[in-house]
């Protein structure tokens, strides 16, 4: 069965803090495969023991429930799909800065409209499959989303975001 990337979300932020060998021991009794931690915010390359996506997802977070005592949401990515969003950055206009907000499944309508509202000279976000790029003509530290309103526009959804060397890095690596 092909490598997967596992997106935990909130890992190693308000309060939840994992050490990355942890996390590889909890992964692995659970019986995934050649398991690594990709940076120390929640990326895992595994290979699974069986099962759909639809399957593994959930069974990650009961594994993580139980070994962390809180809920992590978990998104999963093959390598081709990890592969195809490291394209499609590259075929978005240039921006000084990419981040990418991984969904279980397409952004709806009201989502779609909530962001696109927030579209500036500053800020733009294009939709793609199950992901949204989030263009940034500066430091994302410098958008005045950052944090309050993008927050605010997300509630209620599952979804965790990467940048783009992150996203690099994970389509680099899960191809190996």
């Amino acid at each position: 069965m092909p490598r997967m990337i596992a997106l935990l979300r909130g890992i190693n932020v308000g309060g939840h803090r994992v050490k990355m060998d942890r996390l590889r021991e909890l992964l692995t009794a659970m019986g995934l495969r050649d398991v690594q931690t990709i940076l120390a915010s929640g990326n895992v390359l595994f290979e699974p023991s069986g099962g759909e996506p639809e399957v593994v997802g959930p069974a990650i977070e009961a594994c993580l429930l139980e070994g962390l005592g809180y809920e992590v949401p978990v998104l999963l990515r093959s390598h081709e799909e990890m592969q195809r969003v490291a394209d499609r950055i590259q075929a978005l206009p240039p921006a000084p800065s990419v981040y990418v907000a991984f969904l279980p499944e397409p952004a709806d309508a009201e989502l779609r409209a909530r962001l696109t509202a927030l579209c500036s000279d500053m800020d733009d976000f294009v939709f793609g499959d199950r992901e949204i790029f989030w263009c940034i003509q500066g430091k994302i530290s410098e958008s005045p989303l950052f944090g309050r309103d993008f927050d605010r526009a997300t509630r209620g959804y599952v979804l965790t975001t990467r940048n783009r060397n992150t996203v690099d890095k994970l389509a680099a690596r899960s191809r190996d």
